[in-house]
């Protein structure tokens, strides 16, 4: 089930809260007593995260959960940087659940959400190891002062669920709300500015409907073996055309993002497949991105799924 990016939380009884973790999402799936991690778009993370492989061994048979693999950075507070860059003898993961699909063979989908929650507590958790699978806790309070909490805390964002709701998977109904409240945000790589053998910078955007629409170059971020790295993730998507819709752009703009004709005779096109997470000081006026930073690639969610997010002001 996906959530619905929203500028102003949900409010009212009919809702709960809970934080938005900067992880990855994934399905905890144990069935005929073999256990598997997958990532939104299907990727089998059970050996890129072992720990919680084993730890979801505790899961009844039968049973799906729905949660996200999280690692800590020395400040306590979750990092995509720290998971990225994760190793198997580095920093420890928990994955935090907050919703069951299904127990010991039962399709919990059409239950309400509280009620799904209240199994997920009651007859899940009590057998998982507790130092690595954790309870997403709802937090009891007003969707303002969990605003200002979050905030404070320099964390992602929130999601606001409905209490009544089904669980609709793949679906962004609405029943299911995000707000951002990080500068961070999620973009499609279409291309990239060639310089000598590797590349300058990245362009990337993000989808309304089938539209891929750009948003910035990226040129801060890279070191030079992450640069190599990504570098070798564009062979076999080279295109001839450009991917962007709205490009070229009359002008540059007031900050430089502009993408004008000149510019993109520079540029080389790629399938738009690869979803990388991005940084950035701000949303100019004009729709582009300030001051981006890339982050990292990310594996866990299709390009078609990464829409605009709008972080509170």
């Amino acid at each position: 089930m996906q959530c619905l990016a929203v500028t102003k939380l949900p409010e009212g009884p009919d809702w709960a809260y809970e934080i938005k973790f900067d992880g990855y999402r994934a399905l905890g799936i144990k069935g005929a007593g073999a256990v598997r991690l997958l990532s939104r778009n299907a990727n089998d993370f059970s050996a890129r995260y072992p720990t919680i492989a084993r730890a979801l061994a505790k899961l009844p048979d039968d049973t799906i959960v729905d949660g996200e693999v999280v690692a800590l950075a020395d400040d306590g507070r979750p990092s995509f940087n720290v998971l990225q860059n994760y190793h198997h003898a580095g920093t420890p993961l928990q994955f935090y659940v907050f919703d069951l699909l299904q127990l010991r063979g039962k399709d919990l989908c059409d239950r309400p959400l509280d009620e799904r929650r209240e199994l997920l507590r009651s007859e899940v958790l009590p057998h998982m190891p507790g130092e690595i699978i954790l309870m997403s806790e709802s937090l009891e309070a007003s969707a303002a002062e969990v605003v200002a909490a979050v905030k404070a805390q320099g964390l992602e964002g929130v999601i606001a669920k409905r209490r009544s709701s089904r669980y609709e998977p793949g679906r962004r109904s609405g029943a299911w709300a995000k707000m951002r409240i990080n500068q961070g945000q999620e973009l499609v790589i279409g291309g990239y500015v060639p310089a000598g053998s590797n590349f300058d910078s990245v362009v990337v955007g993000y989808y309304e409907g089938n539209d891929l629409i750009y948003v910035a170059r990226v040129r801060n971020g890279f070191v030079p073996a992450l640069r190599a790295k990504v570098f070798q993730r564009f062979k076999g998507l080279e295109i001839t055309h450009c991917p962007f819709v709205n490009l070229p752009q009359r002008s540059k703009g007031r900050w430089g993002q502009g993408l004008t004709a000149d510019k993109m005779a520079q540029c080389r096109w790629l399938r738009p497949e690869l979803v990388a997470q991005i940084e950035y000081a701000d949303w100019t006026d004009a729709s582009h991105l300030r001051h981006a930073k890339f982050i990292a690639l990310r594996d866990d969610k299709p390009a078609k799924d990464v829409r605009r997010e709008w972080p509170i002001r």
